[in-house]
């Protein structure tokens, strides 16, 4: 449906487009190359046309910005945009008539030749075209120029939503060899005396340096970004670091993305002395295989507990006794596969670990074994040898075959066959193919290429992906048989056991790596072949492309014993030979950890590996069974999106770049767009360990200032990570609570109050070049009256009003300008308090509602919090008094955050339980003490924990708030759910198609305390009010039925009357439509309360209980005959029939 939409509105807009004289555009051509033309080259617009349009008398220059309207072809604002620009040249008729004059209605003169429709023919897309279009990625067709911009807000908004998806694009495009050309056109500045660089000439270095032909603005947010102090200039050296804090920024916060590491110590299980395990193998019920070399086979768990061991081979006496060189599992039949050093194939059961049968005479030594079921009843055997030779048994009908082998003669109680008879069947085939010039170090099919890797020690052969079958040569064999013929002879075998054959060049491909290939593994998905051996370097191969590898990865210090590829997590695993384990990520090819024997415990010698997926766990066998598994971070539920890790403590809006800043309690500041919700950056460790308490902008919105659990504040540059100053007393620092930024004596000053009960002072100068800064020295009142509990609150009220709160309910109001204490306000206790109880005192927030401060009326102009969900309005004249107090919270929680709007007619509270409430402040509390509270105008459920911060962005009537669990949503100003910062689908605030509303988190939605309240529980009533309000519910209910009941008449219905109600009730014998109509009538026919059907006034009586007086039946004085037994039972249980009835 969509798709049909856009392509009307495509051909609707080329038909407009060939309207005017008749002669317009061709109907094939694209719109988008005709508007790439200029315009005296289109056909259809004769030269006439243009100079008619022009004003007369008047000459205008061609390039400047009165003389001509640029316009372009704008793709959808909620797409990428296009790197080129198509830009389409009109003149204009008047001088007046400049780009702003778009919006007059109707139709311009001069256009209509050239076919620009009218304002009414333009075709407004429906909302939900336009989400739909940003979920597809199409493009809509542009705005028409003639589009009335008057009557249309959407164009200032499409413009900053333009900016907004262009944000970062200019870093990504800078190369090296940009880097280059701008250090150049720096220097050449330089030399001409201009060392630092104003906007316009930093936008006019980078468009020619980087060929970027976008929208200046894009530039220009660049310049803002590096010139965090706001001088309006910036040098080579602020670029240069700027960019390279970014890119480091960006590398770091990747490879937290991908942290990955293994629990340590590994789980281990020792083992007395014994043979060393050659093979692992994983089960589906969960258990691990391990086979030594002395037969041995042991079963484990998944927690590495032993369930069942058993040695397969007697030792013999006077021989020496059988040793195992691989073994591998028919999980198809239920049966494993070993091989021996005796040159034999052996075939037990897998559940009783009883022998079947073996194979023996094998040319050579086996030493590496495979199995793959290739049907229903077909699978292939394959060994490798050491004469590097590559075996394969081809079987089919395998269950008939192995019951045949059985039946063959025994030799120490085994049934046995040899090599050569086994060929004798038709079911099996034989393949040998000489691939190494040493012996197989590694060998496996891949179902999936349909081909066998191997692997040797030799170079040149060091790893071979081969086909098992081999192609047709017929010229080669058109050879043998020509010579045969001259011969005289019969035709040769083409695979005669025993004689090795090479494949052709055409079947297989052959690396030669330096020093061999001990093992390999391939992937795939991934496309990807890995490669380890005695030189420690893991290469990474295009397993199409032998000629060179892909890369390298270094790190180990012995030779690699065992690479395993995740691919579910894109991660490889290396052991080597010392026992040290790597993870490395396969697309950035980098080593993500390393865990060396000493942290994981594992000891002796390597001998075999494998990695579970299932289990995330790599089990290791040395000296004894070790097993690491990795430590997966929690992953979140696929309905709960979180923005955080770690709690989120603060959020904060920033004007300058239409950011959302958010920081949580792992010393983590994230960037977010606030148009789409994305992450744009973020930095982590910015206090190290310590949590990030409060944070605020400076006075021109570039730097961010956050203060910490360690007692700093620091300033920085939000967009790169960049450190600018830290903020710090001297000796002991305790907990900052809050920050702000002010002004105060024509100096900007940074103020912070936290658990000293003092209010440093930091002043912000760029003269001062330390980068460690020590605060100012304290108020003499704040050392003598101020406060005596930890201060958690602060909050300024230009131009001189500053107001901090404490932990024991104390507000003071001071002076900024002299330093001195306005007053002091106290907090009321609450009934709690009053009755002996201990409740919380503490002031959480305190809000200043600024427009009624200056005022001469006796209003409430500072809000405070208080215990118990309460919210306080004071009056700071004539030394502080209470104008109201009441209780915000509906559920009686403390309230933790505050937020007013710009006109104060507004107030919203955040409290502990996640509740947003919204009150209307316009004229309460305004000429005097209110008894009522304010109107609550709205209140929901924006978490199901505390609301750490509430941040209201009034230019775009939304919302950001942050809680305790992590999450960061954005809200409309009414309360509408847009999203969660961080969610994989994108909003756009200026269409609300894109939206959350109506839905809710679903995290809310399931919580308890988000469920409506009984309005009988909101009224405080008493126990024993409770229960006498139930019993006169009750004795009200009996007396209603009384009524009823005596009210009803007594009748006597028959059996015919109730027959004919059910028969009324029921269907007709109608087939289908028919009687679905009739059933769906019957259903939603309205229930008639006109008084009780005919079934509902029949009389019940209840069942007699009698008592069972039936003796037992004397069954001797009967004989056998059954009727006579029951004749006698109908006459000795007559007496009690005759009494029930």
């Amino acid at each position: 449906m969509i798709e049909d939409y856009v392509r009307k509105c495509q051909v609707t807009n080329e038909e407009r487009l060939c309207r005017g004289d008749g002669s317009g555009f061709a109907g094939t051509r694209d719109i988008r190359a005709v508007l790439s033309e200029p315009v005296a080259h289109r056909p259809g617009i004769a030269e006439s046309q243009i100079q008619a349009s022009m004003p007369l008398g008047k000459k205008v220059r061609p390039n400047s910005a009165a003389g001509k309207l640029e316009t372009s072809a704008i793709s959808s604002i909620f797409h990428d945009i296009r790197s080129d620009t198509v830009k389409l040249t009109i003149p204009r008729i008047k001088s007046s008539q400049a780009l702003a004059k778009t919006s007059i209605p109707g139709t311009r003169r001069g256009l209509t030749p050239i076919g620009w429709c009218s304002q009414a023919e333009q075709e407004e897309h429906p909302e939900w075209l336009e989400w739909e279009l940003i979920k597809q990625h199409n493009r809509r067709h542009s705005l028409g120029l003639v589009q009335n911009v008057a009557t249309s807000d959407n164009i200032r908004k499409f413009g900053d939503t333009l900016k907004s998806l262009r944000k970062g694009k200019i870093e990504q495009q800078v190369s090296l060899e940009h880097l280059k050309s701008i250090q150049a056109a720096f220097e050449e500045f330089e030399n001409a005396g201009r060392k630092y660089l104003d906007m316009e000439a930093f936008k006019k270095i980078m468009k020619k340096c980087l060929g970027f032909h976008g929208v200046h603005d894009q530039i220009g947010e660049l310049f803002r970004k590096i010139d965090y102090s706001a001088s309006g200039q910036i040098d080579w050296d602020e670029f240069c670091t700027y960019m390279q804090l970014k890119y480091k920024e960006i590398e770091e916060s990747n490879s937290r993305s991908k942290h990955i590491s293994f629990a340590l110590p590994a789980t281990i299980r020792e083992f007395s002395h014994s043979e060393q395990i050659l093979r692992i193998c994983y089960t589906s019920d969960d258990t691990f295989i391990m086979m030594r070399e002395d037969g041995n086979i042991s079963f484990w768990s998944a927690e590495l507990k032993l369930k069942r061991s058993r040695t397969l081979f007697e030792r013999p006496i006077g021989r020496k006794p059988k040793w195992i060189t691989d073994f591998t599992i028919m999980s198809q039949y239920n049966k494993f596969i070993l091989s021996t050093g005796d040159r034999e194939i052996q075939i037990y059961e897998l559940s009783t670990l009883e022998p079947y049968c073996q194979i023996t005479g094998l040319e050579t030594g086996p030493l590496q074994l495979d199995y793959c079921s290739t049907g229903e009843d077909d699978c292939m055997i394959l060994y490798g040898d050491d004469q590097g030779c590559v075996n394969i048994l081809l079987l089919t009908s395998v269950g008939e075959t192995l019951r045949t082998w059985k039946k063959w003669p025994k030799v120490d109680n085994l049934p046995t066959i040899s090599i050569e008879n086994s060929f004798l069947s038709p079911n099996v085939t034989c393949i040998r193919w000489k691939v190494h010039e040493d012996w197989v170090t590694q060998m496996k099919y891949y179902d999936a290429i349909g081909s066998i890797i191997s692997s040797s020690n030799h170079e040149a052969t060091a790893l071979v992906i081969g086909c098992t079958t081999g192609t047709t040569n017929l010229e080669k064999q058109m050879k043998e048989l020509k010579e045969c013929w001259k011969e005289g002879k019969g035709t040769k075998s083409h695979s005669a056991p025993g004689i090795p054959q090479k494949r052709l060049e055409c079947d297989q491909s052959v690396f030669r790596i330096h020093k061999g290939v001990k093992t390999f593994d391939f992937c795939k998905k991934n496309n990807l072949l890995v490669t380890g051996g005695i030189d420690r370097i893991v290469r990474m191969w295009n397993p199409y492309v032998p000629g060179k590898p892909t890369g390298l990865l270094r790190g180990h210090c012995a030779p690699i014993f065992s690479l395993y590829i995740s691919t579910d997590d894109n991660k490889l695993f290396s052991v080597s030979t010392d026992n040290t384990v790597k993870i490395w990520d396969i697309e950035d090819q980098s080593c993500l950890y390393t865990a060396n024997s000493k942290a994981s415990r594992i000891k002796g010698d390597v001998s075999a590996c494998h990695y579970v997926p299932g289990l995330k766990g790599l089990c290791i066998a040395a000296e004894g069974v070790a097993l690491l598994h990795l430590r997966i971070q929690p992953q979140a539920k696929p309905d709960h999106i979180c923005s955080h890790n770690e709690p989120a403590l603060c959020c904060k809006y920033s004007h300058e770049f239409r950011q959302v800043v958010t920081c949580s309690e792992g010393s983590v500041v994230k960037v977010w767009d606030l148009y789409t919700g994305k992450l744009i950056f973020e930095f982590s460790g910015a206090h190290g360990d310590s949590a990030i308490c409060c944070m605020t902008f400076d006075e021109s919105g570039r730097r961010l200032i956050t203060g910490g659990r360690d007692g700093c504040l620091k300033i920085w540059n939000h967009n790169n990570g960049h450190c600018l100053r830290i903020l710090r007393k001297e000796g002991r620092c305790d907990e900052i609570c809050d920050c702000i930024y002010v002004e105060m004596h024509k100096n900007k000053y940074v103020l912070a109050v936290g658990w000293d009960r003092r209010i440093s002072i930091y002043c912000d100068s760029f003269g001062d070049h330390h980068h460690t800064q020590p605060p100012e020295p304290h108020w003499q009142d704040d050392l003598k009256r101020g406060h005596k509990d930890d201060v958690l609150c602060i909050a300024q009220c230009p131009p001189t009003l500053l107001a901090t709160s404490s932990y024991d309910g104390e507000i003071i109001v001071w002076n900024m300008i002299s330093g001195h204490i306005y007053c002091h306000l106290q907090i009321p206790p609450t009934t709690a308090c009053r009755d002996g109880g201990a409740a919380d005192k503490s002031v959480n927030k305190v809000i200043f509602l600024k427009t009624r401060v200056l005022k001469a009326e006796l209003g409430a102009s500072l809000v405070a919090t208080g215990s118990q969900g309460s919210l306080a309005f004071w009056n700071l004249f004539h030394g502080g008094q209470l104008f109201s107090i009441f209780t915000a919270s509906k559920v009686k929680s403390q309230i933790s955050s505050l937020a007013v709007s710009n006109d104060d007619c507004l107030l919203y509270a955040a409290d502990y339980v996640g509740y947003i409430y919204v009150y209307g402040m316009k004229d309460f509390a305004v000429h005097g003490p209110e008894v009522d509270p304010p109107k609550l105008t709205n209140y929901w459920r924006a978490h199901i924990s505390a609301v750490t911060c509430m941040e209201l962005i009034e230019e775009q009537k939304v919302m950001v708030t942050s809680s305790v669990e992590g999450t960061v949503r954005l809200w409309s100003m009414d309360g509408e759910f847009i999203g969660t910062f961080g969610q994989p689908e994108p909003w756009e605030i200026h269409a609300p198609a894109s939206w959350k509303h109506p839905m809710v988190p679903y995290e809310i939605l399931i919580d308890p305390l988000s469920m409506p309240i009984h309005p009988v529980l909101e009224e405080e009533m008493s126990f024993i009010q409770l229960s006498n309000f139930e019993k006169n519910e009750e004795t009200i209910d009996n007396t209603e039925s009384k009524d009823l009941q005596h009210r009803s008449p007594k009748s006597i219905i028959s059996d015919d009357a109730v027959k004919e109600e059910i028969r009324k009730k029921t269907f007709q014998n109608n087939l289908g439509k028919r009687l679905r109509h009739e059933r769906y009538q019957s259903l939603n026919k309205p229930v008639n309360h006109g008084g009780p059907v005919a079934y509902h006034t029949l009389k019940c009586f209840e069942i007699a209980n009698a008592p069972n007086k039936c003796e037992k039946p004397d069954l001797s004085a009967a004989g056998t005959d059954p009727y006579a037994t029951l004749f006698f039972q109908e006459s000795t249980c007559k007496p009690v029939s005759e009494e029930l009835c």
